[in-house]
């Protein structure tokens, strides 16, 4: 008998800020299960997808949804999600000749062919290179200027596996026939009836005036973006969808702040354990409340 290949699990392909995969358990548990499960739920929309650690986990969970629809405001992650559901093949090709290049250099060559693929990469966008920076550039963050070029430094990482030709062709397999769109979230509207669930992990409000590491994008995602926000939950609320939210707990900081009891005073507001991974220092990073908000 001829042994057939075990099946990759699609995961998500880059790193991203508050990337949701540690707290995919607790998120999991609080899912509308019975809804994906009989077809009641046919459209699934997250308009802030990021790492797509959600996505990932639902799409190939709950076969029974029909309908994806992933939005982001970043436009060179949309062009790279697009990049590796339409051209997986020679995006791996792109990045096997860049990962053999980047390993056979020493220490100080890294570096200079790091900065050297950064300025290619403002120059031209080319997704091959954002995945080479965002397994090499420190932290695995995505951060740009207020002119849109990315501006991380280098992170000199001994091994880091910058193409992982299985998980790219499992993930293009996984968006075969997924929308992939770039808009702000208020664009994903259009979508959403009362058989859709809408996951939210938009950039969180910040827990303190310093702690936000600026820029997920040229645009900001401030305080009247975070009650825009509110009023699109309302929205699709009336509209008979269930919508999943994700953000950061202001009590961790300060106890008065009432924001989210004010802005979601008819949802249901949970709060769970997470670790601050993204911080420049070490004791600043540990176990903090973030929030999770349904209306079911």
């Amino acid at each position: 008998m001829v042994a057939t290949a075990e099946k990759i699990k699609a995961k998500p392909f880059l790193k991203w800020a508050g990337g949701k995969g540690q707290l995919l358990d607790e998120i999991d548990k609080r899912l509308p299960k019975e809804d994906f499960i009989s077809g009641r739920i046919d459209t699934y929309i997250e308009p802030f997808v990021g790492g797509g650690a959600v996505f990932f986990h639902v799409v190939q969970q709950y076969p029974q949804i029909k309908n994806f629809y992933l939005f982001d405001i970043n436009k060179d992650l949309v062009n790279c999600y697009n990049a590796v559901k339409n051209n997986a093949s020679s995006l791996i090709k792109h990045l096997n000749e860049i990962h053999n290049n980047y390993l056979n250099k020493t220490e100080s060559q890294r570096k200079d062919y790091y900065y050297r693929l950064r300025d290619e990469f403002n120059n031209g966008r080319d997704s091959a290179n954002l995945i080479f920076l965002n397994k090499t550039c420190y932290n695995g963050l995505y951060r740009v200027n207020q002119i849109g070029q990315f501006n991380v430094p280098f992170g000199g990482y001994d091994n880091p596996t910058i193409c992982d030709k299985k998980n790219l062709l499992a993930v293009s397999q996984v968006l075969k026939n997924v929308d992939i769109i770039y808009g702000d979230f208020v664009d994903s509207e259009q979508y959403v009836d009362e058989n859709t669930f809408v996951y939210l992990d938009p950039p969180y409000r910040p827990l303190t005036r310093t702690a936000s590491f600026t820029s997920y994008s040229k645009e900001d995602f401030n305080e009247e973006s975070q009650i825009r926000l509110t009023r699109y939950c309302r929205r699709i609320n009336e509209k008979g969808a269930k919508f999943f939210l994700s953000n950061s707990d202001p009590k961790n900081e300060h106890s008065t702040d009432n924001f989210f009891e004010e802005h979601y005073k008819n949802f249901r507001i949970e709060r769970v354990k997470a670790i601050r991974a993204i911080n420049c220092v070490a004791s600043g990073r540990g176990k903090i409340n973030e929030l999770v908000i349904m209306n079911y």
